[in-house]
């Protein structure tokens, strides 16, 4: 499918979703991701790095981001260039914490055209901590050290006692639990 065929498609599922309809946010999130995650595959492919579990977080990242941010978006613009260039800024910040270079980034110049800005408003952060705090301690250190403060997976790791997979598999978990969280608090569609 075409990235306008998905606009067309995508566009007034997410205009129902912030109006409200729980079915269609999931319906909007399913697809999204599914677009999302191959995008950042083939990004990720594109400079050298083939790592599933990367796409994989940098996409738990997106769509986390993607619910804090949904009131920034302008229902002028298209959908799918907001989805994308979130999806990108949560890339290069990844890149960026696992000291990785991302001067090779590809731009997709149709998805980033007219993309709406990435800005995060206070009820956000409010919402952000209220996930974390019902998150288990460990998995919340990790996730403050990692997602916030900008430590590497393997210093959050070591510092929690755990090994790198096991802190990858708790933040990817994490992020997970934080976003049907914020899902059933009704501070997104439900």
């Amino acid at each position: 499918m075409s990235l306008a065929e998905l606009e067309t498609q995508l566009r007034p599922v997410f205009l129902a979703a912030l109006a409200g309809d729980g079915a269609a946010y999931r319906l909007f999130l399913d697809a999204i991701s599914a677009r999302l995650r191959g995008s950042l595959r083939h990004m990720l492919l594109r400079i050298g790095r083939s790592e599933a579990s990367d796409a994989e977080d940098v996409l738990q990242e997106t769509l986390l981001a993607l619910h804090l941010s949904r009131h920034t978006y302008d229902p002028a613009s298209p959908v799918t260039a907001w989805a994308h260039a979130i999806a990108h800024h949560k890339l290069v910040d990844h890149l960026r914490r696992s000291g990785r270079h991302a001067a090779n980034l590809p731009l997709d110049d149709e998805a980033y055209q007219l993309a709406a800005p990435d800005n995060a408003a206070p009820d956000a952060r409010l919402d952000l901590e209220r996930a974390l705090q019902a998150l288990p301690e460990r998995t919340r250190m990790l996730i403050e050290r990692v997602k916030i403060q900008g430590a590497s997976i393997s210093e959050a790791a070591k510092a929690e006692g755990l090994t790198e997979t096991a802190a990858k598999v708790a933040i990817h978990r994490g992020l997970k639990a934080m976003a049907r969280f914020l899902t059933k608090r009704g501070t997104g569609p439900t």
